[in-house]
């Protein structure tokens, strides 16, 4: 999946050229060490498609997010935090909490896309989430996490529940 994160690079940052694929400019864009791949670990591929999902079809949103997330002091890795997002989602959708939102959403069977659509809404709400909490520093990093988990589970609980970024 070198060439997915090759992707998700350009979409973020075409303005500068990647060097190289193992590089120390993947901390740029919010990855721990110089190769993306080391980090895909625990979410595999899925969390690298929903990363590349997200900039490709909110370019703009995911830019703006990009560069919040670059922030001096309430900064977070942006890269690692969509990864962490993507297996929030997924347990979401594995333990049928994301059921009646998808029935809202969609006549017939959800497909993969509506997947990625409901991360798009994490990672947008989360950084807004996170601004607006203001921690102290990213140490705190779970148990906010774990506060914005509760807060959506809440949000699904809804009868009428459509959680969507709108286009």
């Amino acid at each position: 999946h070198g060439s997915v994160s090759v992707q998700l690079w350009h979409l973020l940052m075409p303005q500068e050229k990647l060097k190289a694929r193992i590089s120390k400019q993947w901390c740029d864009i919010g990855f721990q060490g110089d190769d993306p791949k080391t980090d895909f670990r625990g979410m595999g591929l899925l969390g690298l498609v929903n990363l590349v999902y997200f900039s490709k079809h909110y370019t703009n949103e995911a830019r703006q997010i990009l560069s919040r997330s670059n922030h001096p002091k309430l900064g977070y890795s942006y890269a690692i935090v969509g990864i962490n997002l993507t297996e929030m989602a997924y347990s979401l959708l594995k333990n049928g909490a994301l059921k009646g939102h998808l029935y809202n959403l969609v006549s017939g069977l959800p497909r993969m896309e509506h997947f990625h659509q409901f991360y798009c809404y994490l990672v947008y709400e989360f950084d807004k989430f996170w601004f607006e909490e203001e921690p102290e520093s990213i140490m705190h990093f779970n148990q906010y996490r774990e506060k914005f988990h509760e807060k959506i589970k809440g949000l699904l609980l809804d009868y009428n529940v459509v959680l969507t970024l709108q286009d």
